[in-house]
């Protein structure tokens, strides 16, 4: 089983936060998965990992770049992991019946859409209701609180 997190953004866009988790990725030796609605997302969120100034540097690719297995960070509107990532990102609301093939899961919704809001809740019951471990953090003005949920 794997241990989710759900990231209740409530100061920054995904855009914002993403490269700072990607980051502590990539320093704990981890490959991720990004996983997006679509490919138009996969799209902005490459454009926006390569401005991305902390960390100055997020090596990543899609299928649009090949290269798959060479990939530190893989983003996709798929299910494919060609880089071998233990670590899956999801933004969008994409849903993840497979959370058990990896080590850890990032689920990042936007806390001022109730309707991101309402969607997480419910994939917080399911992921619950399928065993994995479950961690809840809600970003503050500085970083992230580890909350009870």
């Amino acid at each position: 089983m794997a241990e989710i997190g759900f990231y209740h953004l409530t100061r920054t866009s995904v855009d914002q936060a993403l490269p700072a988790l990607l980051g502590r990725t990539l320093e704990a030796g981890r490959r991720a998965v990004l996983r997006c609605g679509d490919a138009q997302r996969v799209k902005a969120m490459d454009e926006a990992l390569w401005r991305a100034t902390d960390p100055v540097w997020l090596p990543h690719g899609s299928a649009a770049m090949g290269h798959g297995p060479l990939q530190p960070i893989w983003l996709t509107a798929g299910d494919d992991v060609p880089n071998g990532a233990t670590y899956l990102f999801l933004i969008d609301g994409v849903n993840c019946p497979d959370a058990a093939a990896f080590e850890r899961v990032f689920d990042l919704f936007d806390g001022g859409d109730p309707e991101a809001v309402e969607a997480a809740r419910r994939r917080w019951t399911s992921a619950r209701e399928a065993g994995h471990t479950l961690v809840y953090w809600r970003q503050q003005a500085k970083g992230w609180t580890r909350g009870a949920r």
